[in-house]
């Protein structure tokens, strides 16, 4: 992988990393950064730690470390790059982040993952976001923008590079070709999707259709694995991008 073209983000004063990991309560926000360039990682540890609620847990430069770090803290947010080693001492692979990013939301689906990365090719993008990603940056992503979408991603809301958000836009907007977008759901389970991407949470669903909190969530995980997504944001996307919400 080359260097990244964009200067490191500026540098701050050291941050008191009694925060890091523990059992006790944890205060602001909690992030783990993973790049596979020294410069790149010491330059956001930095610039973040220079942000009283903003505290560095860890860091990693493959994608097993950053696994097991995020096992380990638990954080709130992860920054990942998407070129990376699958483990020490190997070489990157555009695999590697997307592949940590996997891991990660199976791992710990309160972390939410910000892609930030020197590249933006269609495969990448849309392999990273369907692997669970919240947002996604690129490297030329000036500090200030990069600070925010880590406040945004612990609060649960998507951050998106400009290039990135047309890319998104122009395939949810494309037209399906030969395909059933509701192939092998159930009629519940497409009753359950709709409501999903409607907002509704279990308890509205389970009280809509009169049953269970805990069948609701069977259902929800049936249909998930049945349309290969990772998670409820992404099943409301795909619910409206493939027009399922007409007969709703």
């Amino acid at each position: 992988m080359s260097e990244p073209t964009t200067s490191p983000l500026p540098a701050g004063p050291e941050k008191d990393s009694s925060r890091a990991g523990g059992t006790g309560p944890r205060e602001g926000i909690t992030v783990f950064v993973v790049d596979d360039h020294d410069v790149v990682r010491k330059g956001l540890r930095f610039y973040l730690s220079a942000h009283p609620e903003i505290a560095i847990v860890g860091e990693a430069g493959d994608a097993e470390t950053a696994v097991e770090g995020v096992a380990e803290h638990v954080p709130d947010v992860v920054l990942m790059d998407l070129v990376l080693p699958l483990r020490p001492g190997t070489e990157p692979t555009d695999g590697g982040g997307v592949q940590a990013t996997r891991r990660i939301r199976q791992i710990s689906p309160r972390t939410q993952v910000v892609v930030l990365t020197s590249f933006a090719h269609d495969e990448l993008i849309f392999s990273a976001i369907k692997a669970g990603a919240l947002s996604y940056l690129l490297k030329d992503a000036g500090a200030e923008t990069v600070l925010r979408a880590i406040r945004a991603a612990s609060r649960g809301e998507a951050t998106l590079h400009p290039r990135i958000a047309r890319r998104l836009m122009a395939e949810v907007t494309a037209p399906a070709q030969g395909h059933d977008p509701a192939a092998g759901l159930t009629a519940r389970e497409m009753e359950v999707l709709q409501l999903v991407a409607q907002g509704r949470t279990n308890a509205q669903i389970a009280a809509e259709l009169v049953i269970t909190e805990r069948t609701v969530k069977a259902h929800v995980s049936n249909l998930l694995g049945k349309l290969h997504l990772s998670d409820r944001t992404q099943a409301a996307v795909y619910a409206w991008r493939e027009g399922l919400m007409r007969e709703s």
